[in-house]
């Protein structure tokens, strides 16, 4: 067990000038994801017009590289502990780089659903190799704070940024030009990665057990596939058997790290309870916080009737926001103490769901977002949590999970949702759309963005009324996802007054497990 660090003991800990624009070099992959995320909100109403996708599709269009990620994200990180952060990190960004290119240039929703998933491997690499990376760089502790603030403000600057440059590329240039946006920074980090970044890796490490991987992987697409089977037609044998698939598959993949020497994920970490409940605090807050991004962005397009640019604009307010949260997150830390904080957050968010559930037109949406803040806190003092739990040369593992558990969160967040949202959609869409032309019909009745293209050759009276009811049946799913995220919300905040009371404010690098079994 490695002892706590002090600022008094440890002058020679301080970072120097390498590793404060290192930091900066590791900050552009980061806003990458991040803008990578939003710009496909904004793209979906045009790439639905053109590719047309079925709901199903529209959906793994969205969440597939989350799921991806999330799948992948262990042996990335397992792979950056044996072979070296740096390595991983580059060889990654090369990648996506190249398959940016690739889904650009997509043509069918097929095409742009398997390059989505490569995304998703080749993202899998850049998060847990920068997030581990930094807890090698920076051993001070509040130097660490600091850093690890600074990475997540990245995925709010990108937040931010995203949508304005997103719209514009969309606008201009069409969809798939939100793809490229990420590449020049892509080939900046390959650069000067080699230059600025050192390298790390655990000289003590095994060997990788890639069964270990496969079988995380599988469990996390048989459930969600399964998950999104039912969504689509109903709960029956071809959706309830791959969820049961799913679950017997993680089974499986827990029992085998308790044999194996060098487990992909070494269980011995969950003895941490600061550790259990960061992690389902994190994963929940980013389920309910992705849900809503997605469901935010459709409605200010396909309801609001925005363009692409101007959705972008209304939604740089809230990433505004949750930047400057970023910052004032360690100073709030230093003076309430993390349960506190922590339940307050989830509060003022679910808050925020309530707003959104009852709000009446544009500006009560724009108004009830904005306190979506309080997700801030969470997900910035979470991580902080996880990645301080483990010793230094753990860090992959431990970033792998706080990466796993943010993008499995926010990929199931998008999946369910937007699952009920479209299940809401097509039950108040079934009688409207009966006695339209069955192609009309087929695509009015799924989505609200196969119903704004498909109504255009209905006669004009025709195509407002259909058009309309359309709007309200999306509103009608936008209203229950936000009373399921109220719901939850409150729910996260007392459970995590209950059962992290006893942990302090100061919990951190060090923080001893507790007898309990993992």
């Amino acid at each position: 067990m490695h002892s706590a660090v002090t600022e008094s003991s440890t002058p020679s800990l301080k970072a120097t000038r390498r590793e404060w624009i290192g930091l900066a070099v590791i900050a552009l992959p980061c806003m990458v994801y991040s803008m990578d995320l939003t710009v496909l909100n904004l793209a979906i109403p045009s790439l639905t017009a053109e590719l047309r996708p079925s709901a199903s599709q529209l959906l793994w269009i969205i969440d597939i590289y989350g799921f991806m990620v999330a799948g992948f994200l262990m042996i990335m990180g397992g792979l950056g502990d044996r072979v070296g952060r740096r390595r991983v990190l580059l060889l990654g960004a090369a990648a996506f780089g190249a398959v940016s290119i690739v889904a650009a240039f997509s043509k069918t929703a097929q095409t742009l659903i398997l390059a989505r998933a490569a995304l998703g491997i080749a993202g899998a690499t850049l998060a847990p190799s920068t997030l581990s990376l930094i807890t090698n760089m920076f051993r001070h502790p509040s130097e660490r704070t600091f850093a690890v603030s600074m990475w997540i403000s990245a995925f709010s600057v990108g937040a931010i940024v995203g949508p304005l440059i997103g719209g514009a590329l969309i606008q201009s240039f069409g969809w798939g030009s939100v793809f490229l946006a990420g590449v020049p920074a892509m080939v900046l980090l390959i650069v000067l990665g080699p230059i600025l970044l050192p390298e790390y890796r655990d000289p003590n490490a095994g060997s990788l057990d890639v069964a270990s991987a496969l079988l995380s992987l599988t469990a996390v697409l048989s459930f969600i596939y399964g998950l999104k089977r039912a969504a689509e037609a109903g709960f029956a044998a071809d959706s309830v058997a791959p969820m049961a698939a799913g679950v017997a598959l993680a089974i499986l993949f827990l029992r085998r790290q308790k044999r194996l020497e060098d487990p992909l994920i070494d269980l011995a970490l969950f003895r941490s309870r600061s550790l259990n409940m960061a992690l389902g605090i994190n994963m929940l807050g980013v389920f309910f916080m992705f849900g809503s991004f997605i469901l935010l962005s459709q409605y200010y397009q396909l309801v609001a009737g925005l363009g692409p640019f101007d959705a972008g604009l209304w939604s740089t307010p809230s990433a505004i926001i949750f930047t400057i949260g970023s910052f004032v997150t360690p100073e709030l830390a230093r003076r309430i103490k993390h349960v506190n904080l922590l339940s307050g957050g989830l509060v003022v968010a679910g808050v925020g769901f309530v707003g959104l559930a009852l709000a009446n037109g544009f500006y009560g949406v724009l108004l009830s977002s904005l306190l979506l803040v309080g997700f801030t806190p969470v997900i910035a003092l979470t991580t902080e949590m996880i990645v301080t739990s483990a010793p230094p040369e753990r860090a992959g593992a431990a970033s792998a999970l706080s990466e796993t558990a943010i993008e499995l969160g926010g990929a199931l967040g998008i999946g369910v949702l937007g699952s009920l949202g479209t299940l809401i959609y097509r039950a108040k869409m079934a009688g409207v759309v009966a006695g339209l032309p069955a192609e009309v019909a087929r695509a009015a009745g799924t989505t609200l963005g196969g119903a704004a293209d498909a109504v255009r050759v209905l006669p004009p009276e025709q195509a407002e009324r259909t058009l309309s009811a359309a709007r309200d049946a999306f509103c009608a799913g936008f209203q229950a996802s936000a009373v399921l995220g109220a719901l939850g919300l409150f729910a996260a905040a007392v459970a995590t007054k209950m059962m992290l009371k006893q942990i302090p404010a100061a919990a951190g690098a060090g923080d001893k497990p507790s007898s309990a079994p993992a």
